[in-house]
């Protein structure tokens, strides 16, 4: 299969596209997203906003999922340093890759406080309970979690038990 398939070499707009900044029509550093089908919506790493949006597909705006509303990063269990990708569980858990923070978080469904399941908050290193600057992260069928531990050129494995 390749693309364009209707012989369109053209894309179609789904998010952002007014210029870079934190309005709610606006994206700033989009590093990652997520396609959550449950609410037909993208679950987007708002890098230079250091947070985490919802942006219904069709909608002209996004909201806030967690992080800070003004663009500031922070260290807390709701704050962010550059969150660069997020995804979901079955459960509707989301997993953020805290980038500047070495950590990944972990929220339940529809809460805003995290918690730290692999990495050390501003404790960067390359042994295998540290990270340096995660990237990207995903999910295999047995929930286990890989991580792009990117300034240390590895991926890692975290076993779900």
């Amino acid at each position: 299969m390749s693309y364009p398939l209707n012989g369109s070499l053209n894309g179609t707009l789904v998010a952002g596209g007014n210029g870079n900044g934190g309005n709610y029509n606006q994206l700033n550093l989009p590093t990652g997203f997520y396609i959550d089908s449950l609410t037909n919506s993208l679950i987007i790493a708002h890098d230079g906003q250091s947070n985490i949006v919802r942006w219904a597909l069709g909608a002209s705006n996004w909201t806030l999922i967690t992080g800070n509303l003004n663009g500031m990063s922070g260290n807390g269990p709701s704050e962010f340093a550059r969150p660069t990708d997020a995804a979901l569980d079955p459960m509707n858990n989301m997993y953020v890759a805290d980038r500047n923070n070495h950590r990944i978080q972990f929220f339940l469904p529809n809460q805003s406080n995290g918690s730290t399941i692999a990495g050390v908050t501003n404790a960067s290193g390359n042994n295998l309970t540290l990270l340096n600057g995660p990237t990207s992260l995903m999910l295999d069928n047995q929930l286990n979690l890989y991580v792009v531990d990117q300034n240390n050129n590895r991926i890692l494995k975290f076993l779900r038990y």
